[in-house]
């Protein structure tokens, strides 16, 4: 055990963390991730289950998304925030129907921008922030309750997967759009700033014009290992107990770090080091938790690593990435973010089928949106 500087304990040894981490005897109530959003644990995972079944079955809508974000990338762009930009315009449309109300979309997207999904860093933003999340959860609760009434066959986005999976006796209009929000968050910023540090990471070990050596999902596992987003884990003890020799009570938070478990000496081959190649070896790393583990578990962690996967792969295909102003030091907001960086892309040779693949797809999907462009009458839509 060590103390942390806010209070509580983090457990230090790995074995130790994986009991803490797995152990039914540390998750008997709801998981901490929902607050008090949720009225019970079996809703909590209903909720995570049916969130996480509606992004796998909206992956094709991301990859044509992801191909038409990566065409428009800029040659030259600024990091973490063009990845930002990239992922969230990728996710959009599955985690709030494009149809849905153009006050509800427009405040959405503004809250992209102006600090509520992503956290602003200076005071007066994160003032202003709140203010436009009042203003966008007023809306989502009034879209809510509108679906509630004229609800759809089947989901078409995010909010209507949790819909189905919240009955109106038990979760409000407003905890609904709280709890949409949340979710919002909690799906786009870890991929984003993974993303970034998937980026960063393999641009600053790999400084050739040759094609990175890896492929794309042992970058973002091990940029997922050398940096993973969360920094603490909290469990909550269920009775009196003495670990490393410090007495708890119930209640008391004890607290495991992924990013000391997976840089520990002895359970990983040279831990401080970026080796993506060492994924191609099972036997060549220890305790991998960037998702958690246990019952408390990210439902979507599959989900999630898919996405940062088929991003990677989409930014890397047929092109040369190189970075300027890399730091590998984290800043610490909500999680683990990169700090900036200048991503530079060079697509190889001029043109390649890939090139003209997604030119196509741009053509293509340009075409849908114009031909599909309806009145906004709600009357249309439901």
């Amino acid at each position: 055990m060590f103390r942390l500087p806010h209070g509580g304990y983090c457990v230090r040894d790995a074995d130790l963390a994986q009991t803490l981490l797995r152990s039914p005897e540390y998750h008997t109530g709801k998981s901490g991730f929902f607050n008090e959003l949720l009225p019970t644990r079996d809703a909590q995972v209903e909720v995570g289950h049916a969130v996480r079944n509606f992004l796998r079955a909206g992956l094709p809508r991301y990859r044509v998304e992801l191909t038409l974000a990566v065409t428009a990338l800029p040659a030259v762009s600024r990091w973490p925030a063009a990845g930002n930009t990239l992922v969230h315009r990728c996710l959009a449309d599955l985690l709030l129907d494009p149809r849905s109300p153009a006050r509800t979309k427009g405040l959405t997207d503004r809250a992209m921008r102006g600090g509520v999904v992503f956290h602003a860093p200076r005071a007066w933003q994160r003032a202003r922030a709140e203010f436009l999340r009042a203003r966008l959860l007023t809306a989502v609760t009034e879209e809510v309750r509108h679906r509630r009434e004229h609800p759809a066959d089947q989901p078409r986005d995010m909010l209507d997967a949790l819909l189905a999976a919240c009955p109106p006796a038990e979760v409000t209009d407003r905890t609904l759009a709280e709890l949409h929000l949340m979710m919002y968050r909690a799906i786009v910023v870890p991929v984003s700033a993974s993303l970034a540090w998937s980026v960063l990471l393999g641009c600053l070990h790999h400084t050739s014009d040759a094609p990175w050596p890896w492929p794309a999902d042992q970058v973002v596992r091990e940029a997922l290992r050398y940096r993973p987003i969360p920094w603490l884990l909290d469990r909550t003890v269920p009775h009196a107990v003495e670990l490393g020799g410090v007495a708890f009570r119930p209640g008391d938070l004890l607290s495991a770090s992924p990013y000391q478990m997976h840089h520990e000496p002895g359970r990983w081959t040279a831990p401080d080091e970026f080796l993506p190649e060492r994924w191609a070896e099972p036997g060549e790393h220890g305790s991998y938790v960037p998702f958690g583990a246990g019952p408390y578990i990210c439902a979507g962690a599959a989900v999630a690593q898919t996405l940062l996967t088929e991003s990677l792969t989409a930014l890397t295909r047929d092109a040369r990435l190189s970075v300027t102003g890399g730091d590998t030091r984290a800043v610490i907001s909500e999680g683990n973010v990169p700090r900036p960086f200048v991503l530079h892309r060079t697509p190889c040779h001029g043109g390649t089928e890939h090139d003209r693949e997604g030119r196509w797809t741009v053509m293509a999907a340009s075409m849908r949106r114009i031909f599909s462009n309806k009145p906004a009458r709600r009357w249309y839509w439901y």
